[in-house]
């Protein structure tokens, strides 16, 4: 993965979920072919539980949802030793508020790792506040697991695609874009979309500024171009197709997925995918992507 973040272990959220149990093996997978370590968190949020109804709930009460957790944790961890009898998987358990935790986890992670759906420690984790404050606040790549359920036969050689928008979060999406692709050993499918400022009730209006559409596809062309130049030279083996397209982000992005085994975007960006994880945009792609996504932030550029 990308410089400053090698060495860190791989982190994945267990809450008894299939989703989650997909999720760890999906971050076990990762974990084993890159030689690093697999940390499994779960966490019970005991504060709140405490002070619910202004009912004081027995000592054996915390015990039992920490006897719980830990078995959840069991579970997927045997899980894993058979899949991957040589990774080296630590477990813990905490008595915290998810958001927080995840969060400071974040700072010494190589990649935080979340089902889809949830319940028990992480619920709701892609549900609401938790996935977006984590996306927005964590401090290392944060990947969703969505798609193929394990019966279904995966892409032998799907793609691995990647937002493009020239912002600081792009950039460092396609340094992970890459490298995935390369780890991975199959192509990178590039995609930038553009011609978002006109809304569909006032498109029929857009002739009226004489736009040069060519001219402003070349530029988009350019763009892309100049954006992917240093990177294809430090992975040469990265076979790279360039989608540059007048559609909406969501649309488009979600099309060429659906044969990825990757989708990859900055947490913020600009022009076409302006605001990608602030609205409509980020949730489209969390509970629509037909793939693994991967939300990578600024900071995780070299």
């Amino acid at each position: 993965m990308i410089d400053n973040i090698v060495g860190r272990p791989i982190v994945a959220g267990v809450d008894g979920s299939t989703s989650a149990l997909r999720a760890a093996q999906w971050a076990a997978d990762e974990a084993a072919g890159r030689h690093i370590p697999l940390r499994l968190v779960h966490g019970v949020n005991t504060c709140v539980l405490a002070g619910t109804g202004g009912v004081a709930l027995p000592q054996s009460f915390f015990d039992a949802l920490e006897g719980e957790g830990r078995r959840m944790l069991a579970e997927a961890e045997t899980a894993i030793r058979q899949q991957h009898p040589g990774l080296d998987v630590g477990v813990d358990l905490y008595t915290a508020d998810p958001v927080p935790t995840l969060i400071d986890m974040s700072e010494h992670a190589r990649l935080m790792v979340l089902g889809s759906r949830g319940r028990g420690g992480f619920t709701g984790i892609l549900a609401g506040s938790t996935a977006v404050a984590l996306v927005a606040h964590g401090r290392c790549p944060v990947a969703v697991i969505r798609g193929r359920t394990p019966d279904e036969a995966p892409p032998s050689r799907g793609a691995v695609v990647v937002g493009v928008d020239g912002s600081p979060a792009g950039e460092a999406a396609l340094a992970m874009a890459f490298d995935e692709a390369s780890w991975r050993g199959t192509d990178l499918l590039a995609v930038h979309t553009w011609i978002e400022f006109f809304s569909d009730s006032s498109s029929e209006y857009a002739g009226q500024f004489r736009v040069d559409w060519g001219a402003l596809e070349n530029c988009e062309r350019e763009l892309v171009a100049e954006r992917m130049a240093g990177w294809q030279e430090k992975y040469p083996d990265v076979e790279v197709r360039r989608v540059v397209t007048r559609d909406r982000p969501v649309r488009c992005l979600l099309n060429h997925a659906v044969d990825a085994q990757l989708l990859v975007v900055g947490s913020r960006g600009r022009g076409g995918f302006s605001g990608m994880l602030l609205g409509s945009t980020s949730q489209a792609l969390m509970y629509h992507a037909p793939c693994p996504l991967l939300v990578v932030r600024p900071a995780a550029t070299p």
